[in-house]
């Protein structure tokens, strides 16, 4: 019979590790030759360099086999050495070739010194691992723990055994104690070692004989505590497994539950599609609507999942893409992009009426379709989001469900998907081809206040007045990541939210007239900006420009400040004027173009300003009351505003075949 793996591995790594410190002792008197000026730093680095590869091989072989026979004890002490190895290797210098060591760098004082820090390290390491693996080696009992006086070695899992213990034991099962396979006392391999003297056979009456039933005594007691344990740890593992499989169960269960409330209020929002012709005849029930704000109990609310690693590489991934698809582009403007003379001159080409409820008047809220630019969103007062088609000129989609206005919409980038914020504490997701909701998301407590999706197209961001800001899966109508916004102890309502062009930081504007970014993957607060409107004076509107560095602000004070994301500071404010005296302007929402070129604002009246000069290129005042949203079309070719009013606007070029504007 051979020696087991574990034993040979033991024996291996006793000799590996005696060759390892004789390499660490040739780095050190190499690095003091150096340190001394005894040697040339290019001969040294010509000897140093090629064992560095042979003491890496080395010692990642030890930690191999370690790993093979699941030692766990060397196996932890290795892992670190090991990384730290990698990590060495994979960041060398590429001059050194497979070495770590280059004569241009090797004379700096602090690489000189960092390297014999290191040597002395390592020494101090293998030393204390040599005498690890000697103790590893040593006869121990592995039954009782104590140093055998007839050591017998298991040939089926190479551990040591008191003769006596391990006979008794086999006695009883038949089967190796450590792993369960089948071993007979004749395959027991003996151990040779100094014999001892055994006394002569003891009396039944004698002290001898009671120190021998003693021992017997013992021996059993050994036996059985080593049962005990071997129990205790199967049925430790059979209750874990059977928690896992009751929480696995419980999470089972909380999925389809929710799976079935969402089916059941996607059923009861179920209504005849007849278009907006039929929609504006219908009776509106219950449009006043009460001015208490909605809650929802917070333990009601589905728990936060957090995000996984795929989620976290996921978003790492598409930034990283974003950024090197920004880089290409450069500061080269679209092709196409309309020039801000063009834009001066921009007037009314169509105005859009009687979209949503008579009623209830007032559009609230904005989106254009990015794949299909003709089609447009509009969440109002009357509890309704509209999908229009600004070149049929009719209604595709008429999207019922909220129990209150709709304050925010979102249409998807790329699939005909909407999404929907109320005052009644939930977020929903539209199917707009077949007009219905396709899952309601439950964040919040409060009403929601901010709307935005993130580059990928799976994630949607929304902040609500009750302090917190959520991440949700839209695919699956799951809660993310849910944050309190505090100050001070306190909670800080959100007025508004929106995700950066890259998407690995978000912005929420608060009630104080604060911006606060935060980092996504690490779920911290990593900025804030004071837009300086003092308490109760909230922020309104919030936007990244698409150059990735820019932040417009918009408050009630009636100013637009810029911030630059890269020094942390504003460098601009806007503070539109108004025809009256003592007036403020109304700021309702902030929008950049693609290209980051022009700004757009909505409030009082809608407005252009060209960044980086930041002029005013042109004012847009044909609605008759409050604008509150505005999006640029392609190219910024076309200007896009809803109102209080009920009219959706759109300004562009006016040309002379086309006549008048026109009102649909």
């Amino acid at each position: 019979m051979g020696f087991g793996f574990v034993a040979i591995a033991y024996i291996s790594a006793l000799l590996f590790t005696i060759a390892l410190i004789f390499f660490v002792i040739y780095h050190i008197i190499a690095f003091d030759e150096l340190k001394t000026d005894y040697k040339n730093p290019v001969d040294q680095c010509r000897n140093l360099n090629p064992l560095v590869l042979p003491e890496y091989c080395l010692h990642a072989f030890v930690t191999l086999m370690f790993f093979l026979t699941w030692q766990l004890g060397a196996l932890f002490i290795n892992i670190p050495l090991l990384a730290y190895h990698v990590h060495r290797f994979m960041t060398r210098s590429v001059r050194s070739g497979f070495g770590l060591y280059h004569p241009t760098s090797i004379l700096n004082s602090y690489e000189l010194n960092r390297a014999m820090k290191e040597g002395w390290v390592k020494l101090a390491f293998y030393i204390l691992t040599f005498f690890y693996y000697l103790y590893g080696m040593s006869l121990c009992c592995s039954l009782s723990n104590e140093v055998p006086e007839e050591p017998v070695l298991s040939p089926r899992s190479g551990h040591i055994f008191e003769r006596r213990l391990i006979e008794k034991y086999l006695a009883e099962t038949g089967v190796d104690p450590i792993n369960q396979q089948p071993l007979s006392a004749d395959e027991l391999i003996e151990v040779k070692a100094s014999p001892l003297v055994r006394p002569k056979p003891p009396h039944g009456t004698s002290i001898p004989a009671i120190l021998k039933s003693l021992q017997d005594e013992w021996d059993a007691v050994m036996l059985q505590s080593f049962t005990m344990r071997q129990q205790l740890q199967t049925a430790r593992q059979e209750l874990s497994h059977a928690l896992y499989q009751h929480d696995a169960a419980c999470r089972v269960i909380s999925r389809l539950m929710k799976e079935v409330t969402a089916a059941r209020e996607a059923l009861a929002t179920l209504k005849p599609h007849t278009g907006i012709g039929a929609a504006m005849t219908q009776p509106v029930t219950q449009e006043k609507e009460t001015t208490k704000v909605a809650t929802i109990d917070v333990s009601n609310l589905p728990e936060a999942i957090g995000l996984s690693e795929e989620i976290i590489t996921r978003l790492q991934e598409r930034a990283v893409q974003l950024t090197d698809e920004r880089k290409k582009r450069g500061k080269t403007l679209p092709e196409g992009l309309a020039k801000a003379r063009d834009i001066s001159e921009y007037r009314q080409i169509a105005s859009l009426v009687g979209i949503h409820s008579p009623s209830v008047p007032g559009i609230l809220c904005l989106d254009i379709s990015k794949s299909t630019p003709e089609h447009i969103i509009t969440g109002g007062n009357d509890k309704n989001a509209v999908v229009y088609n600004t070149q049929a000129s009719q209604v595709v989609s008429i999207l019922r469900g909220h129990t209150k206005k709709v304050s925010r919409v979102v249409y998807h980038q790329t699939d005909q998907l909407a999404f929907t914020a109320s005052p009644d504490c939930t977020v929903r997701v539209w199917g707009i081809e077949q007009g219905q909701c396709a899952s309601v998301i439950r964040a919040h407590s409060g009403p929601v206040t901010g709307l935005s999706l993130h580059a990928i197209g799976d994630y949607l961001l929304s902040s609500s007045s009750d302090g917190q800001w959520a991440m949700s899966d839209l695919r699956r109508g799951q809660v993310l990541v849910r944050v309190m916004v505090e100050k001070n102890g306190v909670l800080q309502g959100l007025t508004t939210a929106q995700f950066h062009p890259d998407g690995q930081i978000l912005a929420t504007g608060t009630v104080d007239g604060e911006v606060k970014i935060w980092d996504i993957r690490e779920i911290r607060n990593a900025a804030n900006f004071s837009h300086g409107v003092g308490t109760n004076q909230p922020l309104t509107a919030i936007s990244f420009s698409e150059n990735g560095y820019y932040l417009a602000s918009g408050g009630s004070d009636g100013q637009i400040k810029l911030w630059d994301l890269r020094k942390l500071k504003n460098f601009k404010t806007l503070t539109p004027e108004m025809e009256k005296p003592g007036s403020t302007y109304e700021i309702h929402d902030l929008e950049f173009d693609q290209s980051g070129t022009y700004l757009a604002v909505a409030g009082s009246d809608v407005r252009v300003y060209l960044c980086k000069q930041w002029d005013l290129l042109g004012v847009f005042s044909t609605h008759t009351s409050l604008s509150t949203g505005v999006r640029f079309g392609p190219n910024a070719k076309t200007i896009t505003s809803c109102s209080l009013d009920r009219t959706v606007k759109i300004f562009g070029e006016v040309e002379s075949s086309k006549g008048a504007p026109m009102e649909t």
